[in-house]
């Protein structure tokens, strides 16, 4: 390698280094938010692996560990201020403060509002969109203490448009645009960043359960949902570059933006 080229790699890998940050990042026992974890830990991020799925969550932490990175695991309920707050306490209490806040818990039920209980709007609702109140709520004032800190959230390319079936995931999905906006217009002033990535179709659990509850054959289900641009549907590895991306200092002038990481679906 070249002097120049050694030079930039040094400046590349220092624009994108996480070293000394503390993440958090809710639905990390798989999927989207698993990737995340994995991402952030790879780049010298402490993960705080947060998820209702105690056996998985603690096989993300794990992972990380044996990669040479830091974890710890923290079973919560992202519908419960308890649960939060007590999760947020034990992460400050063991690294005195939180640097990333990545809210990715979300669940998807494939239901018009016809069809849709109550229930099942509360909880796609409370999970999706509450519980990214309920980690800022608590994550906020300490990244106000610290300086500073950096939220993304998780929205969908259905935060921007419609969908079929989908009226409380869309709703939740589309809230998490306007709540990051209205985060990063109150916080800017505490120097804290708040962005929002919106992926298209990505090969998860979660998209395999939808493709279950619509009744469709899953092969036929992925083809059509590889039906974009860039011809094919997206990994959870996509969607963490771009996290990796908003968290690092090489987005330190961007907050309040919905970035879509979707092949193209919606262009």
């Amino acid at each position: 390698m070249s002097a120049r080229m050694g030079k930039i790699a040094e400046s590349t890998a220092k624009l994108l280094s996480l070293e000394g940050k503390v993440a958090m990042i809710t639905g990390a026992a798989s999927g989207i938010g698993r990737g995340i974890a994995l991402r952030l830990a790879e780049m010298g991020a402490l993960i705080s692996v947060l998820d209702i799925d105690a056996k998985r969550g603690e096989e993300t932490a794990t992972e990380i560990r044996s990669q040479g990175g830091e974890a710890l695991f923290n079973k919560c309920d992202v519908r419960s201020a308890a649960d939060c707050r007590r999760a947020v306490e034990t992460v400050i209490e063991k690294r005195s403060k939180i640097d990333i806040l990545c809210n990715c818990a979300g669940i998807a039920i494939r239901k018009d509002v016809v069809d849709l209980t109550e229930e099942e709007w509360d909880r796609v609702l409370d999970v999706t969109l509450k519980g990214i109140y309920l980690l800022s709520h608590e994550v906020v004032p300490h990244m106000i203490r610290a300086g500073g800190g950096n939220i993304i959230n998780i929205g969908s390319g259905w935060s921007l448009k419609g969908g079929p079936r989908a009226a409380a995931y869309c709703a939740a999905k589309g809230g998490a645009v306007n709540l990051t906006r209205a985060m990063a217009i109150d916080h800017g002033k505490h120097n804290i960043r708040v962005n929002c990535v919106c992926p298209g179709d990505v090969d998860t659990p979660m998209l395999r359960s939808e493709c279950t509850q619509l009744g469709e054959d899953a092969q036929t289900f992925m083809r059509e949902a590889a039906n974009r641009p860039l011809a094919r549907v997206g990994t959870p590895d996509d969607i963490a570059n771009a996290v990796l991306f908003l968290a690092s200092p090489m987005s330190s002038w961007i907050t309040g933006v919905a970035l879509v990481v979707d092949g193209g679906g919606l262009a």
